[in-house]
């Protein structure tokens, strides 16, 4: 069947009315908590898996990706509004956009962060139709050495994706894969690293491990940090329309933005903020109006919020085809994959095809229900900035530890949330990236599964690993997974930091 007619058969599946339900909840969702400071899409999945865990795998999958469209546009509110973004991917809206709310335009630009989401993640789900199937073709033909290579690249992504030191990131991954080893050896039958718990001998639960760094290690990152002076929120002033000369400067750095951001998103080594950045830096060189720039322009909220979404789409493009995150927030995804017994990658598109497919059409849904939600309810998620923090972070650590509980009613399970959650309170507060950790959880087995494998079947002969084309490829993007970040928040952040440098000025 060809793209069209799996297109047609997801939507089906999309349009009906509980999965409707399910995507209405996510973006909902999604939308409230990227509004709020410090709480990302990462956090909000992190806490639904243990609630989500006996529902319908399509459905609670359809609200995770709901969850992660809307939280990436509600970071934006914030960002505008407040200066503070909800999202590290919303840091450049900011930049312009707090500067149009102060100058009383915070409607249009809050409206062409709206529209310009919806452009970028409509063209963008349809670029990840149509890309998916050829990667999956191409990945069917891996073999273990290839799926080895992959999972390296994947180490090195994350250790260099997330973070400012790359050595960081690799000590978290460490971690992970350590905590990866807890357990029985599948293939001895030999205990690992369980010093004589019982509870351990199935390994830790990534659901936990979750849950307690995103969730548990934030609280208590915040609750240490202590008071601190009360925001002030910008009034929308004005009508929240855009005026026809809005429209005019705005088109352009939407498609700009869509172009720059989709295939960044979909790069091992990319990410929704290395695109915003190099969306900001374009619109500041094409600009005809570049005295506005560092004093509201409109273009510097349109095209990065536009490569802000797209990116988004395209961070499902190797999540889905091999299985590999690029964001903290498909690492928790892959994760509830996992909790329903699926693993992302070429063989999901055979053996699950229907749920696949109604997930990538439900973003299309998904994506009209965030632009008719966010432009009449702007009101209600300005509100949503005054609940006091100490009531927001104690109520999530309530429901952290419900959830957990009502998955594993486990007085032992509850333990380890703790220790988890003062784990994720630790790398914070000395600056660790806390995704690799749960990367190296999930993947860490697979890898040494494959390496298993691949050796077996060479008898011991190390060269196996590189003698495979694809595995000799993959490996050297996996070296360049480490180099090519770099080069690019040089040259992305490079204007970003000039424009700052010029305001203190």
């Amino acid at each position: 069947m060809d793209t069209f007619g799996l297109l047609f058969d997801g939507i089906l599946v999309a349009l009906q009315p509980v999965n409707l339900l399910y995507a209405l909840i996510g973006v909902t969702l999604g939308t409230a908590v990227g509004v709020l400071p410090g709480i990302g899409p990462a956090l909000t999945v992190a806490l639904l898996l243990p609630v989500t865990y006996k529902l319908d795998p399509a459905g609670s999958l359809i609200m995770f990706a709901g969850i992660y469209y809307g939280g990436m546009y509600g970071g934006s509110t914030t960002s505008i509004l407040l200066n503070t973004p909800g999202e590290s991917a919303s840091i450049v809206t900011a930049l312009e956009g707090n500067k149009m709310a102060r100058a009383g335009r915070g409607g249009p630009a809050l409206a062409t962060a709206a529209i310009g989401s919806f452009v970028a993640g409509l063209i963008a789900t349809i670029g990840l139709a149509f890309i998916a199937p050829w990667v999956v073709k191409f990945a069917l033909s891996f073999g273990p050495a290839d799926y080895f290579a992959l999972m390296v690249l994947a180490f090195m992504t994350v250790s260099a994706a997330f973070g400012d030191s790359t050595l960081r990131g690799l000590t978290s991954l460490g971690l992970g894969l350590t905590l990866g080893l807890i357990g029985i050896d599948l293939q001895t039958g030999q205990a690992r690293l369980a010093f004589g718990v019982p509870d351990l001998l199935d390994g830790v639960e990534v659901t936990t491990l979750a849950v307690a760094l995103f969730a548990i290690g934030e609280s208590l990152s915040v609750a240490a940090a202590g008071k601190r002076a009360p925001d002030k929120i910008e009034p929308v002033k004005g009508s929240i329309w855009m005026n026809r000369e809005d429209w005019k400067r705005s088109w352009k750095p939407w498609l700009r933005g869509t172009v720059i951001g989709f295939p960044i998103g979909a790069m091992p080594a990319g990410g929704a903020e290395i695109g915003t950045f190099l969306s900001y830096a374009t619109e500041q060189r094409l600009t005809k109006h570049p005295e506005e720039f560092g004093h509201g322009a409109i273009e510097g909220v349109a095209g990065p919020e536009a490569a802000n979404n797209a990116s988004a789409a395209g961070t499902l493009v190797p999540l889905l085809t091999l299985g590999l995150p690029t964001t903290a927030t498909a690492a928790i995804m892959l994760a509830g994959f996992q909790q329903y017994g699926l693993q992302p990658g070429p063989l999901l598109f055979t053996t699950s095809s229907q749920l696949v497919w109604g997930l990538i059409a439900s973003l299309l849904i998904a994506n009209l229900m965030l632009l008719v939600l966010n432009l009449p309810l702007i009101g209600l998620w300005v509100r949503l900035l005054s609940i006091p923090r100490p009531w927001l972070y104690g109520g999530i650590l309530v429901f952290a530890s419900l959830g957990t509980i009502g998955a594993n009613p486990s007085v032992f399970e509850l333990g380890m949330l703790l220790a988890f959650g003062l784990l994720g309170f630790v790398l914070r507060r000395f600056h660790y990236p806390i995704a690799p950790v749960v990367v190296g959880l999930i993947l860490g087995p697979m890898a040494e599964q494959q390496l298993r494998r691949a050796l077996a079947i060479s008898q011991g002969d190390p060269t196996v690993l590189v003698t495979s084309p694809i595995a000799a490829v993959i490996l050297a993007l996996a070296a360049a997974a480490i180099i090519v970040p770099l080069i690019l928040r040089a040259r992305g952040r490079g204007a970003v930091l000039s424009q700052l440098a010029a305001d203190e000025d």
